[in-house]
């Protein structure tokens, strides 16, 4: 870091260990969301539309933290580019080489560290670098990723539905969009156990899975279509849970957890139906989905789960 940047910085008014205690509690929640996404995407791989090449490895840019220089001093770090998570179960963490905070200068040939990047809350970088090693796993099969002690490790990746999920900062909500899951750092979700939380994961995965965005785009966000998919949604939670290693009823819990409490805010306007109504659509589903787990081994989704939208209509 410049001399001049650093003179720009009151020191007498930054506490450190305040501000590396708040980075750790945003990583902890990263963690489990990373953990539980990944699971999820792994588990159902064998019947999304689109899958990716993976390996699991969340990153972290300083640049795209709101005191960068701050950032940097309170973890330590000399450069930009460090380990965010490696998800549980995946490549990365499988190969105990991905600690959090470990810094980065080469993914594949690139050192991401030499990109431009604005003085603060820069999220371009951060998104070019999983943008580069999503690229470099379909392109060679593999990535080699260098860190800063000069130590170096080689990842081979795995298939998994095509997300990717994102903790938001000063959010309490939670929204699926295409190939993105975002989660805000104050869901209430978070302090559920995982089984439960990971019932709202499937959630909103599951309008990714199911393409409601594009559907909505192409036949109206009316109050009844959005309607229809926030039912199918909920009743694809089970599904998801199953496939991947979770109790399916974990999406049942989740709704008689969170609707009483939440029914006049987030679950509860016109675009949704009451929660008691939603447990009863989530509950249907479980029996169907254990028959399946029992005879099959697997809960499949895409050729057994009854759709309520044409996901073809208006193309």
């Amino acid at each position: 870091m410049s001399t001049s940047a650093t003179a720009d910085v009151d020191w007498d008014r930054v506490d450190l260990a305040q501000e590396r205690a708040a980075i750790e509690r945003f990583q902890a929640y990263d963690q489990k969301m990373q953990d539980v996404g990944w699971t999820l995407l792994r588990g159902n791989a064998g019947f999304c539309d689109r899958v990716i090449p993976s390996v699991g490895l969340q990153l972290q840019d300083l640049a795209s933290y709101g005191g960068p220089i701050v950032g940097r001093a309170a973890l330590g770090m000399e450069r930009d580019f460090a380990v965010q998570t490696a998800a549980r179960g995946s490549p990365a963490a499988l190969s105990e080489r991905f600690a959090t905070n470990r810094e980065i200068v080469r993914l594949g040939s690139i050192d991401p560290n030499g990109w431009e990047a604005e003085e603060r809350l820069d999220p371009e970088r951060l998104t070019r670098a999983h943008d580069h090693i999503d690229a470099t796993l379909v392109e060679d099969g593999t990535i080699s990723i260098a860190f800063a002690d000069g130590e170096s490790v080689d990842l081979d990746p795995v298939e998994v539905c095509a997300t990717r999920f994102v903790l938001v900062s000063n959010s309490n909500t939670a929204r699926g969009g295409r190939d993105r899951v975002f989660f805000g750092i104050n869901f209430p979700g978070f302090a559920y156990d995982e089984d439960v939380f990971a019932a709202a994961v499937a959630h909103e995965l599951a309008h990714n899975l199911l393409n409601h965005s594009d559907w909505l785009d192409r036949n109206r966000r009316s109050q009844r279509n959005v309607r229809r998919t926030e039912r199918e949604a909920d009743r694809l939670m089970p599904w998801l849970l199953a496939n991947a290693g979770y109790d399916p009823s974990a999406a049942q819990q989740f709704m008689e957890t969170w609707g009483p409490r939440h029914d006049g805010g987030l679950l509860r306007n016109r675009s949704h139906e009451g929660w008691d109504e939603r447990v009863e659509h989530i509950a249907a589903e479980i029996p169907l989905v254990r028959a399946l787990m029992q005879s099959d081994g697997a809960a499949d989704w895409s050729l057994h789960f009854r759709r309520e939208v044409d996901p073809r209509q208006g193309m």
